[in-house]
């Protein structure tokens, strides 16, 4: 059963933090458009940001149902931030305990 279970964990584990990667980028390029550092209306920017977008929003849509904007800062992508490392800490010690 460990066999199975700790490769699997371990694939979970690094699925979250390819995600967090995306989440990450999804921040950057968000604030980069909002300061006009890169153009919005360049086809591989919005191509990039659309495919973020559906990758990301899902989920923030959700964390935001609990967590309202406060003023203009929305920190919906922080509290996913560290859900995915709680999560990511379990995982780790369901891990150390299987070993």
């Amino acid at each position: 059963m460990n066999t199975i279970l700790i490769p699997l964990l371990q694939v979970i584990s690094v699925a979250l933090d390819l995600y967090k990667w995306v989440v990450i980028i999804w921040v950057v390029l968000s604030w980069l458009v909002q300061f006009n550092v890169i153009n919005s209306h360049n086809q591989f920017v919005r191509t990039i940001g659309r495919a973020l977008d559906q990758v990301v929003e899902p989920v923030l849509r959700r964390i935001r149902r609990f967590v309202p904007m406060m003023g203009n800062l929305d920190i919906s992508p922080i509290i996913l931030f560290l859900l995915i490392l709680f999560i990511q800490l379990i995982i780790g010690r369901i891990i150390a305990q299987l070993v």
